[in-house]
């Protein structure tokens, strides 16, 4: 079986991906192929390249506060393209009512500033790899 393939992207015009970098090499280093996007892509980017890149998670950094728009945007571009089997989950500076109200819209977790890099890894070979195995029965 394949190594779980992650696209971290950057949305919109953030330019702050020091942190972004940083959880890509912690799944890079947990055995995790990753795909970086690199800076200012627009929520239908990032879907079309988890789509290219047959990825089994995208994680988004948003750190400019405009994750109330973006995040949702990509969750529609998702469920446009039928995607919604890859697993969406971001961080960045997010307050803990927006996180709440994100995780509602379909976003499967929010991680801040400060969260141990074991615990993103954790969660994304537990969810991505649950989501797999859901689509392989």
């Amino acid at each position: 079986m394949r190594p779980l393939r992650i696209v971290v992207a950057k949305a919109g015009l953030d330019g702050h991906d020091r942190g972004a970098k940083v959880i890509a090499r912690a799944l890079r280093d947990a055995g995790m192929e990753v795909i970086y996007t690199g800076l200012f892509q627009t929520p239908e980017q990032i879907v079309q390249t988890a789509i290219q890149e047959d990825a089994d998670g995208i994680g988004l950094s948003i750190l400019s506060g405009a994750h109330m728009t973006l995040f949702p945007l990509v969750l529609e571009q998702l469920k446009a393209q039928g995607a919604q089997d890859v697993v969406f989950f971001g961080g960045g500076t997010i307050p803990p009512d927006d996180a709440v109200a994100l995780k509602k819209m379909g976003v499967r977790a929010i991680f801040t500033p400060g969260a141990p890099l074991q615990e993103i890894v954790d969660f994304v070979k537990a969810e991505c790899g649950k989501e797999r195995s859901l689509l392989s029965n």
